[in-house]
């Protein structure tokens, strides 16, 4: 890295990706703006937090004030209804988007999810210009998501980087995240390339890690310079010793999405 920001900020920084990414990004600026619903307890030296819901959009639009660039992880991070989902994923997207335009901000890096095209089978390896196949009320704010920055792009030049992220955790649970695994460590080089390539207009990516089998194809991508080091295969012996071979019809292993793409994953 060979420049730094004065000001990022981060949304969602007191989920579980979002305090990995605190961490992990505290190089890439000055000052890290940290947003969140609740107070921080921890603050250090160079962070600042900034409270408020992101369907405020008063609130929104003072928290952008004097940022360079975002890495957006706030919002329902899982199946909801369409009203919550409504409140944080759209309507707090928007107001995200448009704060950035008026307050001037450079770019923005932001957790799209496999479930904006989560319907496709896992026998379709996907690249970036796919049509979108949400999977849920999620997977469509994803969708959503997606569609804004690249009007956003389009008509006010504001680049954003969307992340369809994958199973981002410490480790892969189970037999569908031996192939969906996205390691943080990864995942942070994934969104600190997103910030500083050159040029990246609105980039599409698959946020997934090395792993043996790909059912993703970041080529149209590689201007990024997205150069993945984790893989799952360290875990594959144990979780394959503990879970039986699914049936290939089932839809937990059969789709991109999968749960999210099963019928009756989520009840309102």
């Amino acid at each position: 890295m060979t420049k730094k920001y004065n000001r990022l900020l981060i949304t969602g920084a007191a989920g579980m990706l979002g305090t990995e990414m605190r961490r992990e990004l505290a190089d890439v600026a000055d000052t890290l703006r940290l947003n969140a619903r609740k107070p921080f307890e921890d603050l250090a030296e160079h962070e600042e937090a900034a409270i408020c819901d992101l369907a405020d959009a008063e609130a929104v639009m003072e928290m952008v004030k004097g940022v360079d660039a975002v890495v957006h992880l706030g919002g329902v991070s899982k199946e909801n209804t369409f009203e919550a989902i409504l409140e944080s994923n759209i309507r707090g997207f928007y107001n995200l988007y448009e704060a950035c335009r008026k307050q001037g901000v450079k770019r923005v890096a932001w957790a799209s999810s496999v479930h904006a095209v989560g319907f496709y089978p896992t026998t379709a390896v996907l690249d970036t210009d796919v049509p979108l196949r949400p999977d849920s009320n999620y997977g469509v704010s994803k969708a959503f998501g997606e569609a804004l920055a690249q009007y956003y792009w389009d008509k006010y030049s504001l680049e954003s980087v969307s992340v369809r992220v994958y199973s981002s955790f410490p480790e892969p649970s189970d037999r569908r995240q031996l192939n969906t695994y996205l390691s943080f460590r990864d995942c942070a080089e994934l969104f600190r390339q997103s910030l500083f390539a050159p040029v990246v207009g609105h980039t599409v990516i698959y946020g997934v890690s090395d792993n043996k089998v790909k059912f993703t194809d970041n080529r149209k991508a590689a201007h990024i310079g997205y150069h993945p080091q984790d893989s799952s295969e360290p875990y594959r012996a144990k979780i394959e010793a503990e879970e039986p071979t699914p049936s290939v019809s089932d839809r937990f292993i059969a789709t991109h999405g999968g749960s999210f793409a099963a019928a009756g994953h989520f009840e309102d």
